[in-house]
């Protein structure tokens, strides 16, 4: 049936069909938020029930239950008025990430630096009432954020593979490049990923899939949100893993127990890189940042027996293919630049700028971002910022001089918008990067492509080398 997904309409299949039951964990977040109603209409819900749903939905008591289990949480609130939110920050301490209740895709989430920009957003908020209030979470700055899927039978879980984000927390999931499995996370932090994984399955009881995504920060895990459904990674994980996710959840939901279908964790000794594919080529006036709420319309993978290649072959697929030559553009932002050892964006920066100048690329650099790399024996020719006058670094990508664009934004503090920056390269079919996690993984990408050039296989092929 291709109907809209509502109550009404999913009641009116449902009794001309007399199905055994319906299940919800198939459609994203909607077909979640009418389980309940379609129960109460006397529709059997297979699989994870209603009730767990709304446990999992509903932010009081999903943090009441992480604190039984002692599982850590980014610190949060919520707030009605902007008096309640400018009080609930200065007790979480800025920044922070805000966003209505039950929205999907990220849609009007924001991080906030301060109390000015969080009464203006508390301003333009609509709909907001005590039942629907804005949540305030504690951004987690810089941290590296990961999930997983798990299959779960009420009363174990079993995880194929954490996917590793390549953008830092922050930037939704939908829109961050990832790494299935796991590349830099250590051994430890992965097996307490699998754990919290497992702990809360079993708590929540839910039977059939569920996407669990955390962060790490300083080496403590903490849990972001917990969705008792399919998310958009579940086909890949599927591929990568060779383990076929929806047809377990569904024989789980049907009532199988993890133990009788005999899984057991394999080595996987390949990689597979998603990668978001974005709309910005069709919309050049739009600012391409990445942010809490998702933009991307597709997703792409790419597989590979190293990560820099299987990132190399995700940019190709998602049709912004890596030049392998000619001069990158880096203006990169002061808060971007602090190297604070490795992972750090100053750390990514600096490895990104030595292996592309390694592989051959000349540096093109504003002023700050020049001086930044000389210290650290970086060369960098210096170009000028559009109101430093001509000819300046949008005539250099204009006048194809430029082959690689690595710009992070400035932020609102900003004295001049670096915007145009972006536009002047989605304009001249520049690819562009806008965080140093990612201007990171270009580099060792474009660097393996280089030293290494694999054949092409196919899925079967690449299964047969699991363990």
């Amino acid at each position: 049936y291709f109907e809209p997904l509502t109550v009404e309409e999913v009641l009116a299949i449902y009794e001309r069909e007399k199905p055994d039951g319906v299940v919800c964990q198939f459609g994203g977040q909607t077909p979640l938020n009418i389980a309940g109603v379609l129960a109460d209409a006397g529709v059997p819900i297979i699989g994870t029930s209603p009730k767990t749903i709304d446990l999992a939905e509903d932010r009081d008591l999903f943090r009441a239950m992480m604190d039984r289990l002692e599982i850590p949480m980014p610190a949060a609130a919520m707030a009605v008025t902007a008096d309640e939110a400018i009080a609930a920050a200065s007790e979480i301490g800025y920044p922070v990430i805000v966003r209505p209740s039950y929205v999907l895709g990220g849609r009007g989430m924001a991080i906030v630096h301060d109390d000015e920009n969080l009464a203006a957003y508390m301003a333009g908020a609509e709909g907001v009432t005590p039942e629907r209030p804005i949540l305030i979470d504690r951004f987690l700055e810089n941290a590296l954020e990961c999930e997983a899927d798990a299959l779960c039978d009420g009363t174990d879980a079993f995880v194929p593979a954490v996917m590793e984000h390549i953008e830092y927390a922050g930037i939704h999931s939908g829109d961050s490049a990832c790494f299935v499995p796991s590349v830099t996370i250590p051994a430890e932090q992965l097996a307490t990923i699998e754990d919290y994984t497992r702990r809360i399955a079993i708590e929540l009881g839910v039977v059939g899939l569920m996407n669990i995504q955390y962060a790490i920060l300083d080496d403590v895990v903490y849990v972001l949100e917990a969705n008792p459904r399919a998310s958009r990674t579940v086909p890949l994980v599927s591929k990568v893993c060779d383990v076929n996710m929806a047809a377990l959840a569904t024989r789980l939901m049907l009532g199988e127990t993890l133990a009788s279908l005999g899984l057991t964790k394999r080595e996987v000794p390949y990689v597979g890189a998603k990668e978001a594919v974005m709309p910005f080529t069709m919309f050049p006036e739009v600012d391409p940042l990445l942010g809490p709420e998702m933009r991307s319309t597709g997703e792409v993978l790419g597989l590979a027996s190293n990560p820099g290649l299987a990132f190399f072959k995700s940019q190709e697929a998602a049709q912004t293919t890596l030049p392998t030559s000619g001069t990158v553009l880096l203006t990169i932002a002061e808060r971007d630049r602090e190297d604070h050892g490795v992972g750090s964006p100053g750390h990514n920066l600096l490895v990104a700028a030595r292996t592309f100048v390694e592989t051959g690329f000349s540096l093109l650099g504003t002023t700050g971002t020049v001086a930044f790399l000389a210290e650290h024996g970086i060369e960098a020719a210096a170009v000028r910022k559009l109101h430093e006058g001509a000819p300046n670094m949008v005539d250099a990508i204009r006048d194809g001089q430029v082959q690689l664009v690595v710009n992070t934004p400035s932020g609102a503090a900003s004295e001049y918008d670096d915007s145009y920056i972006r536009k002047a390269a989605i304009r001249a079919k520049v690819p562009y990067i806008t965080t140093t996690p990612q201007a990171y993984a270009a580099a060792i990408g474009i660097a393996a492509h280089l030293r290494e050039a694999e054949s092409v296989k196919s899925l079967q092929e690449w299964h047969t080398e699991i363990g």
